[in-house]
Order: structure tokens, then sequence, then C-alpha cells
């Protein structure tokens, strides 16, 4: 074990995959000027800076992957995945339906996404639930440096294209991280802390947020579980109705706005499989429905804090029917 930041794991996870496997390559803008090691060991062959143009970065990334090789494409800020829709949506998701199974499509698409850098509205937009929604695409959030290196390392090895979003505010934090060969699996969610009372369920910069509220409402009695997600799609169905059985009551907690959300799947999912261990209503706090602020202050003001999660599950505690929105 060593602690590195979450950039370092990333680092790491692309060169031990590299080394493995010489299908993988990398592209994107600016990945060979800021990772000038994986270009003094791979060659400029398999480590390219492309135009500012992101869907041709995508689309060379879908005819690669056509041809057996395994493209990890770094499209920056997560707003800017817009421009390259048609080459993830229509092209790489669709295309191994489409050839009747006789192609895989192994790429990976990297995008900073979130608040924590005041970077403002067109470079911070949480679009997890747009590409969860699209057939055919994967998409991974972890929130601990392990997980990035071991999840990146399971996406560039999956057969299908994988949107893996790094939450902007937890790039440079670090953690433990496993040496050499750490996959893992796609889909499989972590439970971070055991309760009794409440489940807190969230993914990415949002699950710390979730851990500090479960200390504030340890303080009050109240024994609060949190659940990683780690991977909107495929979603770990199992992780979260087994945690709400246990504890009868449930808040989802995510930065992306509250409409159509991931949130919104996790309440109907429980709703459709857990209705007869409800005690009180699944309840949601989210980011607002509105653009991202540049100014730190008003960023900070739109990412849901631990006082609001714990004030969540303080009503559910109380009974209260009314749902949650920051």
């Amino acid at each position: 074990m060593t602690r590195i930041t979450v950039m370092d794991a990333i680092d790491q996870a692309l060169a031990e995959e590299m080394a493995r496997d010489p299908a993988v390559l990398l592209m994107g803008e600016g990945v060979a000027t800021k990772r000038r090691a994986l270009v003094e060991a791979f060659g400029s062959a398999r480590v390219r800076n492309t135009p500012l143009a992101e869907g041709i970065i995508a689309g060379t990334a879908v005819g690669a992957a056509a041809t057996g090789l395994r493209p990890v494409v770094d499209l920056l800020f997560a707003p800017f995945l817009c421009y390259a829709m048609d080459e993830l949506v229509n092209s790489a998701g669709k295309l191994r339906y489409l050839s009747g199974g006789q192609f895989d499509f192994p790429l990976v698409a990297i995008a900073m996404t979130g608040a924590g850098w005041g970077v403002g509205a067109q470079h911070n937009h949480n679009l997890e639930a747009w590409f969860a929604h699209a057939p055919g695409l994967k998409v991974a959030m972890p929130s601990t440096a392990a997980d990035f290196k071991g999840m990146l390392k399971s996406a560039i090895r999956d057969p299908d294209p994988v949107l893996f979003f790094v939450d902007i505010a937890l790039a440079y934090t670090d953690g433990e991280v496993p040496a050499g060969e750490h996959l893992v699996p796609l889909g499989r969610a972590a439970r971070r802390r055991e309760g009794r009372d409440v489940t807190l369920i969230s993914y990415a910069k949002t699950v710390a947020v979730c851990e500090q509220a479960a200390e504030l409402l340890a303080v009050q009695g109240i024994s609060a579980e949190v659940l990683d997600l780690r991977c909107i799609k495929p979603l770990d169905e199992a992780a979260i109705l087994a945690s709400v059985r246990r504890t009868g009551r449930a808040v989802v907690v995510h930065e992306a706005s509250r409409t159509c959300g991931v949130g919104a799947e996790v309440a109907a999912l429980i709703g459709e499989h857990a209705w007869d261990a409800l005690r009180a209503p699944v309840l949601r706090v989210t980011g607002p429905d509105a653009p991202a602020p540049a100014s730190p202050p008003l960023e900070q003001a739109y990412v849901p804090q631990p006082a609001a999660v714990a004030a969540a599950a303080q009503r559910l505690m109380a009974g209260a029917e009314t749902a949650a929105c920051v």
C-alpha cells in the first residue's frame, strides 16, 4: 500500500494497463503534455495530444475500438462531452447491438465533473445521469484513490464503452492504494459505514458528505449506514436493497440536479422492490436545478452539505413525509 492522490492513482492505472496490453492507447487534449512519463515509457504513438475537438477525439476512439484497440480518451471537463454525444451515445453505445454482437467497443472516456475549482457553469455540470440513460454505456464515479485505480483498470479491460467521471474536488485528495494489480469490478457498491437506522446512498465526493452527516447523526443517537454506489451503471441494486432492508429508511445524496437524476432511479428501485421494508419515504438531497456558479462560496452553497443530509435523516426518523432538496 502506498498513499497517493487520485490523479496519481489514475496515472498508475494507465501505466499498468499500457504495460500489460499493447492495445491500450491514450488520446486527448494535452495528455502527452501532462503525462510525460507515459510518453517516455510507451512512445508518442500510444500517448497522443489531440486538437480541441471532442467529437473527433471520441469518434477516433470508436473507430480504434472497432479495430481491436483499447483507447482511453481524456475529454477534460464533463460539459465538453456535449460535443461528443453523437460519437459516444449513437456510435459507441449502440454499435455492438447494431452489429449483432460482432464488434466490441472497449473505450474509456475520462472527464472531470463537479464543484471544487470554481470553474463556472460551462466547465462544471454533472452529466452522469445523461449517460446512464443511454443504452450500451457504463458510467463510473469513484470516491477513493484506491477505487480510481481499481475501477479504471477494470474499465479499460471492459468490452463496452465506459464513461469515467473524476469528481474535480477529489483530484488531489489522497488515500491508501494497493501497488500493482488491483481491480475493482464495475457495478459493485461499497458499504463505507455500517448503521441500523437509515441508509445514506451516494457516490463521488458526496460520499464524504454522507460520512460527515453520519458522524453528526451519531451524536444524536442515530445510526446511519453509508453506501458508496461507485458505479452509476451498472447499478448495484442488490447492495441498495439489502441496505434499505436493514435500516428501513433511505436518503439519496448527489451533487447533480434533482430532476430525473440518479436519486430518482434509486428511489424508484427501492419503491418497487423494498416497499415492505420502508418505515418512511425515500428522500433526496441534491444540487439545485440551476447552472453551477463560478464564485467559490456560491459553488459550495450549491453542493449538498452534511447538515442538510443529517436534517433529512432526522426528518425520516421523526416520520416526516415531505421530500428534501437543497
